[in-house]
């Protein structure tokens, strides 16, 4: 009860100091507020972009392993294509015994891609025409929602059927269901078996707008765009475990050199790539844009708790004979402490929740495919900054009105 009577009147009493020199107040909170918007407005779109990608890297796959001729690389360096060029692509038979043979999967697909113009009666698109095994919705996400997907047989045949995106249909078929109607994909015939739900553009279209794709089996896209000739990307899908993640990469690898009739001392000629080394990528990107954020912010934060320290000085000043009063009539030194810590850390707060209230606004503006969000934890973070810039600036002058003496502080003009 007593802490909270010291806390109600220290409220009453900072709010008083602080309505009584209104202008002064404004002028204080601005360096708190820039600061604060400064940084959570940093860090707001920083995790709004950070999202937006990573979620795209999750339509490529969740703990996957691409079995590939190119390997990926990410930031600096030199990237020697030309040693990579001649490596041969994996090939369908090694994705069938990988399928068969892989302890540590639980999915496996093999998948080629190719620009083609897609056409209904008078109507085209010119789409991205995605040949792949029957698990590939097991790994990558394909949300039918009229029609279905493929089956077994059909993919194991090469049949034509195909699945569209939202936009091929939109474009071809208007409002029409277009499931059972026959579309030409370089010139032959196609039954859409299934219809995509609409994505909608993404600010990363990682492996390209699943809303301007069009799906097909992978044996009957070769037959069209390579002359027969089955190769392509192998896809392989871990557990659940980080654990056998691992376990999966080195079980490929033993295999795939093993196929391929590799020497120990031979290195591999085939690259197996992870998304989530993207992922770690970007992560330590946007890191260092956090701190170059929280760098700049801590500029204007420092600027205002200098002001607000200056500020708190003056109000021990003006209250002085206030002080030697309560003192004189038994308050603690503590409670005089916190009185003016209070004052200061208040003061801190206000001009860090004007500064949240501003990022909150500017969360509303259309950023196209970017959908910026003010999190809890930004503003968590923006009022426990502006709490420690409050201690900090008031400790100070807080401890210089507690050590004061009664009978001096009342002869105090």
């Amino acid at each position: 009860m007593l802490f909270l009577k010291l806390t109600f009147e220290s409220l009453r009493f900072a709010w008083q100091a602080l309505k009584s020199n209104l202008l002064r107040t404004v002028l204080s909170l601005l360096g708190v507020t820039i600061g604060i918007f400064s940084i959570i407005g940093v860090y707001t779109m920083v995790d709004s972009l950070e999202a937006n990608i990573k979620n795209s890297l999750s339509s490529i796959g969740d703990k996957t392993i691409y079995v590939d001729k190119f390997p990926w690389q990410f930031g600096d360096g030199e990237y020697p294509w030309w040693k990579y060029f001649n490596r041969p692509r994996p090939k369908y038979s090694e994705y069938k015994y990988l399928k068969e043979n892989l302890e540590h999967a639980s999915a496996v697909t093999i998948m080629d891609w190719s620009i083609a113009q897609i056409k209904f009666e008078s109507n085209s698109f010119n789409s991205l025409v995605q040949g792949i095994t029957y698990d590939f919705n097991l790994i990558s996400e394909v949300p039918v929602i009229s029609g279905r997907y493929f089956t077994p047989t059909e993919i194991e045949s090469g049949r034509n059927v195909t699945v569209l995106g939202a936009e091929i249909s939109e474009s071809l078929f208007g409002d029409e269901d277009p499931i059972g109607k026959q579309v030409k994909i370089k010139g032959e015939n196609f039954t859409v078996i299934g219809l995509q739900e609409k994505k909608g553009k993404q600010l990363v279209d990682v492996g390209g707008n699943p809303d301007q794709k069009a799906y097909v089996p992978f044996v009957k896209h070769k037959r069209m765009f390579s002359s027969g000739n089955l190769y392509g990307m192998i896809q392989v899908q871990a557990f659940d475990t980080d654990e056998k993640m691992v376990n999966l990469e080195s079980e490929i690898r033993g295999k795939m050199r093993t196929l391929r009739g590799l020497r120990p001392l031979e290195e591999d000629n085939f690259a197996l790539n992870r998304p989530d080394a993207a992922a770690n990528f970007l992560t330590t990107i946007f890191g260092s844009i956090r701190t170059g954020g929280f760098v700049i912010g801590l500029f204007s934060l420092l600027i205002g708790g200098f002001g607000i320290a200056n500020i708190m000085f003056v109000s021990v000043k003006e209250r002085t004979n206030i002080i030697g009063i309560q003192k004189s009539l038994g308050a603690k030194n503590f409670f005089i402490l916190f009185q003016f810590l209070f004052e200061a850390i208040f003061l801190c707060l206000l001009g860090g929740l004007f500064g949240l209230i501003l990022v909150y606004f500017v969360s509303f503006i259309d950023l196209g495919s970017l959908d910026i969000v003010l999190s809890s934890s930004n503003i968590m973070f923006g009022l426990i900054i502006s709490s420690i810039i409050g201690i900090v600036a008031g400790l100070i002058p807080a401890s210089q009105a507690a050590k004061m003496d009664p009978v001096i502080a009342i002869r105090a003009k």
